[in-house]
C-alpha cells in the first residue's frame, strides 16, 4: 500500500483521521473500535504523511507504534514507503518525508519486532535519511550490527576535503553518538578509525579558529558591538545575531553609554533595524525604566522588523514595571494602541500577573481564539496563564482548544489548566489522556482521571508494565495503584 505524501492536511477533529493526526488519546480508542481497514488506512495516512507542525517538540511515534502492534499492521508498507524510489529525490525533505516512520520503527524494535530491525539496517546503509535510521539504531541494536554499518555509511563520503569536512559534520551532528565511536575504534577497520580520528581533530581545529576570528573582540564599545551585529545579520540574517549582541552589551555597557542606548532604540540614530532591536532588548532586559515607552513606540513602527524585535524585548522584561504597563495596555480601548500591543499585555500578565489579572488573560484567551484559532502559538503562554491563575471560567474555550487544535504540545498545556479549572476534568478528558500522545500528557492523567470508569485502571495497569513507557508516567501510574488512604 503506498500513500502519497504530499497532502498533509488536518481533518475535522471530529474525525478518526483528525484525531489520529492530532494524537488525541480517543484516536487510539476510535480505531480499536472502527473496522480494521478503515483504522490501518488513517494510521498509514498519519504515519507516511507526518502531521506535526514541528517534530522537534510534538511526539507521534510511540503512539502510532502502539497503534500498529494493537492492529497487527505489519511492516510492507512501511517498507514501501522507505524504499519507494521517492526517498532517493527527496535528500533536502528527508526528514519530514520519513523521520516519523523511522521512529515508528524504532519503538516496534524495541517491542521485539526483529522485522522492524531489519528494515532499520537497511535504510541506514542505503536510504537518505539514514542519519535518522541510524540514532535510532544506536539505541537499540547490538554493537556487532553497529559495527557492520560503519563501511556502509563512510562510503557516503568521499575521501576528499569537501567529503572529510561532511564527515565531520555528520559525526558532530549525531544524536547518538555510539555507532560513531564503535567505528573509531574497531580494530577490524583500522583505516575507518583513522580517518574518523583525522577528520575529528580537523573539525576541533576549525571551531576554535572560527571562534578565534569571529564575533566581538575584547574592549569593543557599545558602539562597535552594534556596528558589529548591524553587519553580522546583514551577512547571515537570523535572531541570533540580535541575541549576541545584546549578551555583548551587558559585558560592556555602562551607565555612561545609557545616551546612546536610548537613541539608537528610539530609531535616532542612522542606522539599521538590528541595531534599534539590540537596544530594545538590552535596555529590556536590565529593566530600564525608559525601556516600556521606547518598547510602545517601536510597536508602531511601520518595518515589521522593529515592531516584533519591541514586543519580543517586552517579553523578556522583568519586575513590576512591565506588568504594570501590561495593565495600562490590556484596559486601552480597541484600536487605540500599535497592533501587537494588547497580545504582549496579555501574554505579560499571563506569565506575570497575579488574581487581579483573571479578567484581561481571560478577554485575552478569547480574543486570540476568536482572531487566531485554535492553533495560534499565542495561546500557549494564555493557556498557561489561564492555569496558573485557576480562571474557572476559562473552562470552556480551553476545552475548545483541546478538542481543536493540532499541536500535541498546546493540547497537554491545555489539559493541565483544564485539571484546576474545570471540575469535570478527571472523569471527562483525563480518561482519554491516558491514551494521548505526549508523555507528560499521560502523567498527568495518570494523577487525575477517576477510577470509575474500568477503562482507567487497565490502562495504568498496562502503562505500569510497557517497556517503552516513559520514566515519570510509571511513577505517576504506581501512585495510582499502589494502596493507600483515599485509593
Amino acid at each position: 500500500m503506498h500513500v502519497d505524501s504530499v497532502d498533509s492536511d488536518i481533518a475535522p477533529s471530529g474525525t478518526l483521521l483528525g484525531l489520529l493526526q492530532r494524537g488525541r488519546g480517543d484516536g487510539t480508542l476510535h480505531a480499536l473500535a472502527a473496522p480494521r481497514a478503515e483504522a490501518l488506512h488513517a494510521l498509514w495516512r498519519c504515519v507516511l504523511r507526518d502531521p506535526r507542525s514541528d517534530w522537534h517538540i510534538e511526539h507521534r511515534s510511540l503512539y502510532y507504534a502502539r497503534l500498529h502492534a494493537e492492529l497487527d499492521a505489519g511492516l510492507d508498507t512501511l517498507a514501501d514507503h522507505l524504499f519507494h524510489p521517492d526517498d532517493q529525490l527527496a535528500a533536502e525533505r528527508a526528514e519530514h518525508r520519513t523521520g516519523l516512520a523511522l521512529s515508528v520503527l524504532g519503538h516496534l524494535a524495541s517491542y521485539g519486532d526483529d522485522g522492524a530491525l531489519v528494515l532499520l539496517r537497511r535504510y541506514a546503509a542505503t536510504g537518505a535519511n539514514w542519519q535518522w535510521a541510524l540514532d535510532e539504531l544506536a539505541v537499540r541494536d547490538e554493537d556487532a550490527a553497529l559495527r557492520l554499518l560503519g563501511p556502509a555509511v563512510l562510503a557516503r563520503f568521499p575521501q576528499t576535503p569537501r567529503g572529510d569536512a561532511e564527515l565531520a559534520a555528520a559525526s558532530r551532528d549525531a544524536f547518538e553518538p555510539r555507532p560513531w565511536r564503535l567505528w573509531a575504534e574497531d580494530p577490524a577497520r583500522p583505516a575507518q578509525a583513522e580517518r574518523l580520528r583525522r577528520v575529528s581533530e580537523q573539525r576541533s581545529f576549525d571551531r576554535w579558529q572560527r571562534q578565534l576570528n569571529t564575533g566581538p573582540r575584547p574592549g569593543w564599545s557599545v558602539r562597535e558591538v552594534l556596528d558589529w551585529a548591524q553587519e553580522d545579520a546583514e551577512q547571515r540574517p537570523g535572531p541570533s545575531r540580535e541575541a549576541a549582541a545584546a549578551r555583548c552589551l551587558l559585558a560592556v555597557a555602562g551607565p555612561e553609554d545609557r545616551p546612546a542606548l536610548l537613541a539608537a532604540a528610539a530609531g535616532a540614530e542612522p542606522g539599521g533595524p538590528i541595531r534599534r532591536a539590540v537596544a530594545l532588548r538590552h535596555l529590556a532586559e536590565v529593566g530600564d525604566r525608559a525601556a516600556p515607552d521606547l518598547i510602545e513606540l517601536a510597536a508602531a513602527d511601520p518595518r515589521p522588523t522593529v515592531a516584533e524585535s519591541a514586543l519580543a524585548a517586552f517579553a523578556r522584561m522583568r519586575g513590576d514595571a512591565a506588568v504594570c504597563r501590561a495593565r495600562e495596555w490590556a484596559a486601552a480601548p480597541e484600536g487605540a494602541l500599535p497592533e501587537g500591543l494588547a497580545a504582549a499585555a496579555g501574554e505579560m500578565l499571563a506569565c506575570r500577573g497575579g488574581e487581579r489579572d483573571a479578567t484581561a488573560v481571560l478577554a485575552a484567551l478569547r480574543r486570540t481564539v476568536r482572531v487566531a484559532g485554535a492553533d495560534s502559538p499565542a495561546l500557549w503562554p494564555l493557556v498557561d496563564g489561564a492555569g496558573r491563575l485557576a480562571v474557572r471560567a476559562a473552562a470552556p474555550v480551553l476545552r475548545h482548544v483541546y478538542r481543536e487544535t493540532a499541536s500535541s504540545e498546546l493540547r497537554g498545556r491545555t489539559a493541565r489548566a483544564l485539571a484546576v479549572t474545570d471540575p469535570s476534568f478527571a472523569a471527562g478528558f483525563a480518561v482519554e489522556c491516558l491514551w494521548d500522545c505526549e508523555e507528560s500528557t499521560r502523567e498527568l492523567a495518570a494523577q487525575y482521571a477517576a477510577t470509575g470508569d474500568d477503562r482507567v485502571v487497565e490502562r495504568l495497569r498496562r502503562l505500569a508494565a510497557d517497556p517503552a513507557e516513559e520514566a515519570g508516567v510509571r511513577g505517576a501510574v504506581r501512585g495510582r495503584l499502589s494502596p493507600g488512604p483515599g485509593r
